[in-house]
């Protein structure tokens, strides 16, 4: 039976060993394979025991008042209250039943527990053939089908899965933080979210979980199971639901959530809404998160090199004489069009010209609603002088065990990951001195292609002899799609440095330790935003 759990609605029959009616004398005649069908030709929700040569029902069982019970990995009781015409007192009837394997009688349970919520809910509808309308989940209230369709495509196939799994400091941070915190883990129930192939669930049963559910929505959910099954020891641990977050439903809630949901820029492809989701679904009261905290890293640039490589894009259009045509009548769409892609790649963290802040997301307690939308206030004070090209940003996230606090980083100088980092660039940069304030505003807006609208402004303050009258000197602005960014991705250039510079560790280049504490040392946020005291220390009060 290939993933039973988490179809909602595709699976409505179910092969048995056998069944009995707990009151029967004998049971022997009933005890030859049956089938269980859930249906409702008549109106009414039923689940219907049938022998597999017969077609009429031997058992049917009112599912508003039926009550499922498990007596062991294969056996069940299901008892419903009824009333028969001879007797004014309403009775009640048990059936025993013999699922032929585990993973069978998970499915079952997850089925008969869905059409009860839907009875409850009101969402019952008869249609042809017994079967059941699906109804329309958040994720497709919010996301357009055509964004969704080619995003579960591009991670059904295994060429993005290879991708990822190759990027070492994404894949074997995951295995460190799991290993690492096997007490987290043994004995334990984990929901595996978005698990493309099953990487972390398998990390997870390694670990010792005591049973993981992996669930992916895209056709890779096939090859995670052939990979699963593959690893004998550890399939019998691990269960592959297809289907979306927001819609499958799971036998028992788990105790630990994990999840590989970052995007470009950490908030891409609004993954982590997902996750949010999953979070308040599935996961137990004071349940654990991997990773349960994420930063927005910004800072300032110079990048000389990049401007001229974007501005040159359009000089095509500058053209007096293509083919007897004029095109510089476009030229201006175009030179503003190419500025309003992000730039993807790595660069040398020495192009930064002021110490970077962030922005924290707490995983634990966003609502899925707080991710909507992110309204970044800015602040630095330059290093150097310099032209400044943009803000840089990149992410990381932090795996809060209990016996060993990881971080996974995206910052320039650190190991490259498949994320690189992310650079707005604006069409008119701005001069600032050393010493001088350089202010503006992030605002980052979600839209239904699964990704994010951004509107950066950054603006120079008076700086010297009049500054008390705090004056803006210079302001730039630009609008960017996260969801069509520059792929550049070069490894990081060495660049030169100006004669007014002078070599400014800004952020280290090594990986971010990994000690909990660091959320507060000055060197991973020099300056912080203003509202990120307040934010770090909520969330260290939960590490």
């Amino acid at each position: 039976m290939e993933g039973p759990i988490g179809q909602k609605h595709k699976q409505l029959e179910f092969a048995l060993a056998s069944v009995s009616e707990l009151s029967s004398s004998s049971s022997a005649a009933k005890s030859k394979p049956v089938v269980a069908r859930f249906s409702a030709d008549s109106g009414v929700a039923e689940l219907r025991f049938l022998q597999e040569s017969e077609s009429i029902a031997a058992i049917n069982v009112d599912l508003q008042t039926a009550k499922l019970f498990k007596l062991g990995p294969v056996q069940s009781v299901c008892i419903s209250e009824g009333s028969d015409s001879s007797k004014e007192t309403s009775y009640s009837r048990g059936v025993s039943i013999q699922f032929r394997n585990e993973e069978e009688s998970r499915a079952f349970h997850c089925t008969l527990e869905q059409r009860k919520k839907e009875i409850l809910q009101g969402k019952e509808l008869q249609l042809p053939n017994g079967t059941v309308l699906d109804t329309r989940s958040k994720f497709d209230d919010k996301i357009e089908p055509s964004s969704s369709k080619m995003y579960f495509h591009y991670y059904g196939q295994l060429l993005h899965q290879q991708n990822m799994l190759q990027d070492y400091v994404r894949t074997g941070t995951y295995f460190a933080a799991v290993i690492e915190n096997r007490s987290d883990f043994i004995g334990r129930v984990v929901v595996d979210v978005g698990a493309g192939s099953g990487i972390l669930s398998l990390f997870a049963a390694q670990a010792g979980a005591k049973h993981v559910y992996a669930v992916e929505a895209s056709e890779m959910a096939e090859y995670a199971r052939k990979l699963i099954s593959g690893n004998p020891s550890l399939s019998q641990r691990i269960t592959v639901v297809k289907g979306k977050v927001e819609e499958v439903e799971l036998p028992e809630k788990a105790d630990i959530m994990i999840s590989e949901p970052m995007g470009t820029l950490l908030v891409n492809e609004r993954m982590l809404e997902s996750y949010v989701i999953a979070r308040d679904r599935f996961l137990l009261p004071n349940g654990k998160m991997f990773p349960s905290v994420g930063r927005i890293h910004m800072a300032p640039f110079s990048d000389e090199y990049l401007f001229i490589e974007i501005a040159n894009k359009a000089l095509f259009w500058q053209q007096q004489n293509y083919y007897g045509v004029d095109l510089t009548s476009l030229y201006g769409s175009a030179f503003q069009g190419y500025f309003s892609q992000p730039v993807v790649d790595a660069f040398d963290p020495r192009l930064l010209v002021a110490p970077p802040i962030f922005h924290v997301i707490d995983f634990m307690k966003s609502k899925e609603e707080d991710l909507y939308e992110f309204d970044i206030p800015l602040r630095f004070i330059s290093s150097v002088g310099a032209r400044v090209h943009g803000l840089a940003c990149w992410f990381d996230v932090l795996f809060n065990g209990s016996t060993v606090q990881r971080w996974l980083t995206t910052a320039p100088g650190a190991p490259t990951t498949h994320w690189y980092q992310l650079r707005c660039v604006l069409s008119q940069p701005i001069y600032v001195m050393a010493g001088q304030e350089i202010t503006g505003r992030l605002h980052m807006i979600a839209h239904n292609a699964q990704s994010y609208t951004i509107y950066l402004t950054l603006s120079t303050k008076m700086w010297g002899p009049g500054a008390e009258q705090e004056g803006i000197l210079q302001t730039s602005s630009c609008k960017l799609d996260l969801k069509e960014p520059y792929y550049r991705m070069s490894q990081p250039q060495a660049y030169p440095l100006a004669q007014d510079q002078q070599q400014h560790p800004l952020i280290s280049t090594q990986d971010i330790p990994i000690q909990s504490q660091d959320l507060e040392e000055a060197e991973l946020m020099q300056q912080p935003s203003p509202n990120s005291d307040a934010q770090l220390n909520s969330i260290m009060g939960n590490v």
